[in-house]
This record gives C-alpha cells, structure tokens and sequence, in this order.
C-alpha cells in the first residue's frame, strides 16, 4: 500500500491569502467544508461506494422506484450508472424538463478499463453481459471504457459478480472522482515507447482509487499516463497527464502537464516543466490530487474544474505549492518532450519492439454488440493473443501476433466490419452517444455519424490526410468537438421552411498536437442534420482543390481560407 495521506495543514493568513480565488469559491482549506449547494451536501453526508451495498441489498430487490432521488443521482454515479434517456423525448425537451422527468428506469453502465486493458476472457464476460442484460448494446468509448444500455438495477448484483469474476468492475466509472486512468494502448511493446506507464497505472488503480479521501472531489478529474512518442493520450485536454520525455541526466521519465478540459469553458493543460521518474508518478499524481480537493472551487458546479484553479493561480504557483505541501521535496526541471508530428492512433499494422505485430482497427464511432464482443475474443484466442487494448480514439487493438497469422486476423476482423485499413474519414470520426441515451443530448449524434462515414466514402472515396470530425449531441464535448477538424456541437435549429429541427453548430480547423488550437465558429452558420452530408462533403472538396499543396493539412487551409469556401 502507498503512504498514509498528510494531514492538511493549517493555513497561515498569509498562505491563505496567497492561495484563495478572486471570489468565495468554496475552497476547502481557505473557506472551509460547510456545503455550498445541494451536491456538497450529498457527498459530505455519504460519498464514496457504499451506494453498492444498498444497491444489493435493497434496490435489486425492491426495484427502481425503491431508490431515492440523491442516489439516483449523483451518488450512482460513484458505481459508474447513470439513468439514460426516456425513448419518446425528442431534442426540443432537453431543456425544458428536468434530468427526473427525461431518465428512463433503465441504466447506462460504464465499464472501467484503465489504461485500456482487456483480455480476451474480460472481453468474452462483458459480451455476455451485454447479450443478457444490456440489449446486446456495446460501446467503446474516448476515454478507454465499454458503456452498456438498458441496465435493469435488479440484473446490477449479478454483472457485478460476473465482472469481478475477471477482476473488472464499474466503481469510479463516473462521478467526482479520480475516473480511469487513459495509457497507451500500445504499452509495452511499441517501437515508439519511451517507458512502458503500466506500473504506474496498475499502482493508482489498486493502491489509490481504494483511498477514502478520493471519493469527494470538487467535481471528475482525469488522468492519462503514456510513455509512447506518439503522445496518444489526448494530454493537452486531461486534469493532469505524465507524458513520456528523455531527462539528458537521468533518462526516460514523465513531463507532467495540469489544467486542460472541454466542455463550455475549454483550456489546455499546461506544462509544469518538470520530470518525473516512473516510479514517483503515484506520489506526484496524488498530489495533484489533493490540491484539487483541498483548493478545487465547488460554489459553482460549472467551475468545479482544477482548469479553473490552474488558470487562477499559475503554473508557478501550483508547482510551488505541489511541491512544499504535497510531495514534500522539489521536483526536477525537465525539457519539453518533441511533438509527435504525424498520427498519434495505432490503426493499421505494426511491428512490435519483440518482432511479433500488433493490429489495430476502427469500429465506426466505437459501435460494436455484445454478441461480437464474444467473437472477438474468439478470433483472439484463436490465434493465441492475450492481450487487447481499447484506445482513445475508440478503436481495438490486438497485441502479440506472429507474423504469419497478421493476415488471417485482419481478413477475420474485416469481416466483422473493423478494418485495419479504414478511409480516413472513417478512421477519424468519433460521435458522443448523442440523443439515443443521453439526458443533455439535443440531436442523434452516434447514427448521424455512420451515415455520415458512408457518405463521406461514397461521394469522395478517401483522403490522403487526418481529417478529424466530431459529432457531440450538446455544448459539453463529450466527443472533443473543439479539436476536431471540423466539430460539429448540436443545436436545434431552424430549417429553410421555418421547422425546428436537428442541427449543428459548426467549428472548422481545431487540432491536438504540432499546433493546438481551438476550432474557428462560424459566426451564425448552422447546418441542419439532413443537410450535414452535403455540407461537410462541400467543404472537403473545397480544401482539395485549394490547399496550396498536398501536405497543407486541414486546419492551416482554414485559417486562410476565405469563409464562402467554408459555409
């Protein structure tokens, strides 16, 4: 087990005038504990996972009705479920009724996968879960889970019992808690690693998360760990992220970064300009940790992000006081890990640093079923593989193959619609779930996605370069709407014949990597969902015939391109 957290410290006036917000933001150490809005109130009265044993020993067996309103939400979130959207409410009711009046008696539930990590047998005991309680539903997700639908809360003691059997679980799936930890899906066996992240990972998941004094943070907060050059984590948008970097001194280690997320109020993570040995990520991690506990703003729900205390004080600041109050010793300055210049995802084959090949391939948007969950496994084990990877980028990939059986896993898995050799189009759209389940969702996001795909590859074939496109069913960028090349936020709109109807704000030419940068709004442009192929197919054709060469990505056409070739 890891050390026995600090005590808090008493502040001096002095520190505490240092360290609080511009305004009152409910700062633990600075304004004290008293709650400040009804969620505080619910977690101080009972946070954490003990939600689970109520739910075994009353609500399974009583049923739905028997669970009340404050652990129907938040507190089972805490166990990774949350209520999904009743079926007959279209996009125009989301923000005219409340969360009770839209949720279903069914559940979404979310399967923690940290660092991706699956077997085939793991991957085998979620697919029959799905065929048995959850309607066959299956996604992949951008953060490295698998979410099912249509939980019954009377079927939830037995998944858990099935899921514990290969030692998996749904606990800190959501919630104001540390959520899972994203790695490198090609951990260990990559060319392009610089440090294999998986003992750091495995020690936070088993000897962290189990900690009382992560289960009440201000709101979520999310980790990414990765040792590959790729830089295959999404780090410029996590709470905090150790990436891998070469010390001139003392060799492969981590670059840490704090601060980045989504949502309404988009930020990205800074560099503290330190570097951490591998074995010093769980300490440094809980550290960050528990500044965002102590510190973290919970006046305001929508400023509950560590972004906002990051923002607020300064990464000087927050390296200052990780290191005198958290970590107790001073941190090693460290230089700016090189860029990754070309794609971060693993798609397509690889050879492994071991001479065996890795394979990787899209499911469209992350979709797959149960049933062929089953038969994945199935191909896997087939072929003697007992390692498979979810990725942020919802694809799957299969470690450890021989070369001579390369082939025969990518003619199987074509068959089963995953392609390890996808059009770029289909390789780089991902969607949220959209209005199908979710209670903020105004338009259907997943379905308009693969259609899109379809249409995308019909019309113009394929593209010599990223094309990044994101479908988010609401303003909170679940599906990373800002960074996509062409971001597309759901809105209701109103159609040429004055009918509200589906629609999509747009943003074109937002980026991870080389040079991040937030997607360009078109001011008062909208689209409509039936008008959406035609329009992103326009405005692709637009860049070929006018990028000044072949290598002019996307976004740099943007940033120059008059708006008529943009509308």
């Amino acid at each position: 087990m890891a050390d026995a957290p600090p005590a808090p410290r008493v502040l001096t006036d002095e520190e505490k005038e240092d360290r609080k917000a511009p305004k009152p933001q409910g700062q633990w150490l600075i304004d004290g504990k008293e709650p400040l809005n009804g969620d505080e109130r619910i977690k101080q009265e009972d946070a954490g996972l003990a939600v689970a044993d109520r739910v075994r020993e009353i609500y399974a067996k009583e049923g739905f009705d028997s669970i009340p309103p404050e652990d129907l939400a938040p507190r089972f979130k805490w166990i990774g479920m949350y209520t999904q959207r009743r079926q007959d409410m279209d996009g125009e009711q989301t923000g005219t009724l409340t969360n009770a009046e839209l949720q279903d008696r069914y559940f979404m539930m979310r399967i923690r996968l940290d660092g991706g990590q699956v077997t085939p047998q793991q991957l085998r005991v979620i697919g029959g879960i799905s065929a048995d309680f959850a309607r066959n539903t299956a996604d992949f997700t951008d953060r490295q889970n698998i979410q099912l639908h249509w939980i019954r809360i009377e079927d939830v003691p037995e998944i858990w019992d099935r899921l514990a059997t290969v030692n998996l679980d749904t606990f800190f799936g959501c919630g104001d808690v540390p959520r899972v930890v994203l790695g490198s899906p090609v951990a260990g066996v990559s060319k392009d690693e610089i440090i294999d992240a998986t003992p750091a990972i495995r020690e936070i998941k088993e000897n962290w998360l189990t900690r009382d004094e992560f289960t009440n943070l201000p709101r979520k907060f999310k980790t990414a760990i990765s040792g590959n050059r790729r830089q295959d984590v999404t780090h410029e948008i996590q709470d905090v992220s150790f990436i891998g970097s070469e010390h001139p001194e003392h060799g492969p280690g981590f670059d840490l970064w704090v601060g980045g997320g989504l949502s309404t109020n988009p930020m990205f993570a800074q560099r503290l300009g330190v570097w951490v040995p591998l074995d010093e990520v769980p300490e440094v991690w809980a550290g960050v940790v528990r500044i965002f506990r102590d510190y973290g703003y919970r006046k305001l729900r929508n400023r509950a992000r560590l972004k906002f205390l990051v923002a607020d004080w300064g990464v000087e600041k927050f390296r200052r006081i990780l290191e005198e109050d958290y970590v107790g010793h001073t941190l090693i300055d460290g230089p700016e890990p090189e860029v990754w210049p070309g794609y971060r995802d693993h798609v397509g084959v690889h050879e492994q640093r071991d001479g065996k090949f890795y394979v990787g391939v899209k499911p469209t948007v992350g979709h797959t079923e149960g049933d062929q969950l089953v038969r994945l496994a199935d191909l896997a084990e087939e072929r003697g593989i007992t390692q498979i990877r979810t990725t942020p980028d919802k694809e799957l990939i299969f470690l450890g193959l021989e070369k001579d059986a390369v082939d025969d896993l990518a003619e199987a898995l074509e068959k089963e619609g995953l392609s390890a050799r996808p059009s770029s189009f289909r390789r780089d759209i991902i969607s949220c779930t959209g209005l199908e389940y979710c209670k903020l969702a105004l338009v259907t996001t997943k379905q308009r996605a693969i259609s899109l795909a379809d249409q995308l590859e019909e019309k113009l074939g394929d593209l010599d370069v990223p094309l990044k496109i994101s479908l988010n069913g609401c303003p909170n960028s679940c599906a990373r709407t800002q960074v996509a090349d062409i971001g597309l936020k759901g809105q209701i709109v109103t159609d040429d014949d004055g009918n509200r109807v589906e629609g999509f704000q747009v943003h074109l030419g937002g980026a991870l990597g080389m040079h991040p940068d937030w997607g360009k709004k078109l001011r008062g442009h909208k689209v409509t969902s039936a008008g959406l192929d035609d329009y992103v197919v326009r405005v692709v054709e637009n860049y070929k015939e006018n990028r000044t060469s072949a290598d002019e990505q996307f976004r740099d056409w943007v940033l120059r391109a008059p708006e008529e070739q943009l509308q």
